[in-house]
């Protein structure tokens, strides 16, 4: 029998979900950053402030900026965040602000007008910014004392004190690497078809929420790309490029002999080697497709007979045709981090078009090549472990048959 109060303590936990504190994944290196950014953007904001305000007359901080210290320092990539909300965001609020004090005698209803209105006017002039709504009240509820400066209230302390903390921000977070403003640059041609969502997917999404967001579009896109790259490296687990690498391909040097590469290379042999200095590193790579464009691929007849006679060697010290590997390689190629997860592959091979890369160690020391074969070899086997799929719900236990009596 079930204790009544396991349900009871579930229902509470329940309701008490929403109101606990979310998760934060910032490391205590990110949360020095933004207290100190934001610590120092007010500072100078004040000091500017107190250069440029009538003594006396004039407050050199209005108390919205604090609020527009944690957007800036905290999310900088948020559209909340961006200078033009910044900016605009609290000096058009701040006009509403002073209009509401002057011309709506109730105070209450004067507030309440003038968050509203702030709202509207910065949504539409695209400057949503939070602490515009608190620059507007402080249009209001600061009326007695703010009264003789009139509109001017946004053009002087509101105005001045925007311009100069996004300044301080603009330099601060692009020192701490950060990017401020956060730029959204279309891509000059469309991406390359991979596998997952695409950037019209999200598109839709985002049109059927129809609600705003917190996070810049792009920002957003990546972080679900890499959520999704992360899924799969979950699910094919931790296996590197030196694993699916093969160790035993032979390598040449820059003056090895044609002759001696397509020995190694011809059919039945391998389909890529790569070219290392004295040190074993990495400094080209030469493939069949390089030997079949030095007998003129696109003239098939007699093509084994060309390919021979260019591959045999003159024995004169000038020669018109390439004698040597280093004549026909691919100098400085893209390789491959022997250490980097399996899937990283994917991306270096749709960068570089080619079919095989050499791998290399930190240091730049061969280890060996990699095909697209190999990375397609890998998926396939954890496809056939069943790796990728989700673990299937046990099954419903069988009723066992109730035998009669006697």
């Amino acid at each position: 029998m079930h204790s009544p109060i396991v349900p009871w303590r579930q229902r509470l936990a329940a309701f008490w979900a929403p109101w606990r504190p979310a998760p934060t994944t910032t490391d205590l290196r990110e949360r020095i950053r933004v207290v100190l950014g934001a610590l120092l953007g007010l500072t100078l904001t004040a000091f500017v402030g107190q250069g440029l305000m009538p003594a006396g007359t004039v407050p050199w901080l209005v108390a919205p900026m604090g609020a527009s210290a944690v957007l800036v320092f905290g999310v900088p990539a948020s559209p909340l965040a961006q200078p033009w909300a910044v900016v605009g965001g609290n000096v058009l609020s701040a006009l509403v602000g002073v209009a509401c004090a002057r011309y709506i005698p109730h105070p209450v209803v004067a507030a309440a007008c003038a968050a509203a209105g702030a709202i509207s006017v910065m949504l539409a002039c695209r400057c949503l910014h939070p602490p515009g709504g608190a620059a507007a009240l402080t249009a209001v509820l600061g009326a007695p004392a703010l009264a003789p400066l009139g509109y001017a209230f946004a053009y002087g302390p509101v105005l001045v004190n925007a311009l100069a903390l996004t300044a301080f921000g603009v330099a601060y977070n692009t020192a701490t690497r950060r990017p401020y403003p956060h730029r959204q640059i279309a891509p000059a041609a469309p991406p390359p078809a991979r596998p997952g969502f695409t950037s019209a997917d999200l598109d839709v999404v985002l049109a059927h929420h129809n609600a705003l967001i917190d996070v810049a579009r792009d920002e957003l896109e990546d972080l679900l790309h890499e959520a999704e790259l992360q899924a799969h490296r979950r699910r094919l687990g931790v296996r590197t490029v030196r694993q699916v690498a093969h160790a035993d391909v032979p390598t040449v040097e820059f003056g090895t002999p044609l002759t001696e590469a397509w020995a190694l290379m011809r059919p039945g042999g391998h389909k890529a080697l790569a070219v290392v200095n004295r040190f074993d590193r990495v400094i080209g790579i030469v493939t069949r497709a390089d030997f079949l464009r030095l007998a003129q691929l696109d003239v098939h007849e007699g093509l084994m007979d060309r390919l021979r006679e260019r591959l045999r060697v003159t024995g004169h010290s000038q020669s018109e045709k390439p004698e040597v590997v280093g004549q026909v390689m691919e100098a400085h190629p893209v390789c491959a981090d022997a250490d980097a997860h399996a899937l990283d592959l994917v991306a270096l091979f749709a960068g570089s078009g080619h079919r095989h890369l050499p791998v290399t160690d930190a240091r730049g020391v061969y280890q060996g090549m990699v095909a697209q074969a190999d990375l397609i070899a890998a998926l396939t086997d954890v496809l056939n472990d069943g790796a990728w799929s989700e673990p299937a719900p046990p099954a419903p236990a069988t009723p066992q048959p109730v035998l009669p009596q006697g």
